[in-house]
């Protein structure tokens, strides 16, 4: 049950970043517009909130690893994405008028609305490898398995956000769904309890 659920958590998590960045382009091109510099933008903030992401996640990996934690982590990336759903467009627009340099302003604006969800986002991999990695001749397989299921997740998400979310629904309808089967799936997480839930 487990490793069932650290393989979900780090597929879902993948989806969930690349549907968030996707929906990104969507929030700021209202007011920044959708050329190159917007996206250089928010693909920036992305892969450096993953990166530090990754970082703080294999470090708090050390600390008594378990799945309940793995889905508290996924809960908190979820629940940063609140701020998204109420405020984001008077902070775009506030942003805009302090910076109004598209280049720098998308840049101000998807550090302050992306950063925080993609960084807890990025923690989730590196813990998931902690929980699966029970001894060293088995290291590589079970890492090259988790970040496979990763990224199939962080293209389904791209895929399906794409395609067919954005066509059928609002970006704040789509936010809320992925917000809340986040915190279901960081619910049944923490029902995985007893010791065979902690990791040495």
């Amino acid at each position: 049950m487990r490793t069932a659920l650290a393989y979900l958590i780090a597929g879902w998590s993948g989806f969930f970043v690349m549907a968030v960045e996707l929906l990104g382009g969507r929030l700021l091109a209202p007011t920044f517009g959708s050329s190159i510099y917007v996206w250089g933008a928010i693909i920036t903030i992305f892969m450096l909130a993953l990166s530090l992401g990754y970082l703080a996640g294999g470090r708090y990996s050390m600390r008594a690893p378990s799945v309940r934690k793995l889905g508290v982590i996924l809960v908190i990336a979820a629940l940063t994405v609140v701020p998204l759903l109420l405020f984001a467009e008077p902070m775009l627009d506030a942003l805009s008028l302090a910076v109004p340099d598209p280049r720098f302003g998308s840049l101000l604006s998807a550090f302050t609305l992306f950063f925080v969800p993609t960084f807890f986002s990025g923690m989730v991999s590196p813990y998931a490898v902690r929980l699966l990695v029970q001894d060293r001749n088995s290291s590589g397989r079970h890492a090259g398995q988790l970040y496979f299921v990763s990224t199939f997740g962080s293209a389904a998400g791209t895929l399906l956000t794409s395609f067919y979310l954005v066509l059928l629904l609002e970006v704040n309808q789509i936010l809320l769904g992925l917000l809340l089967i986040s915190v279901a799936i960081g619910i049944c997480a923490g029902f995985a309890r007893g010791p065979r839930n902690e990791f040495n």
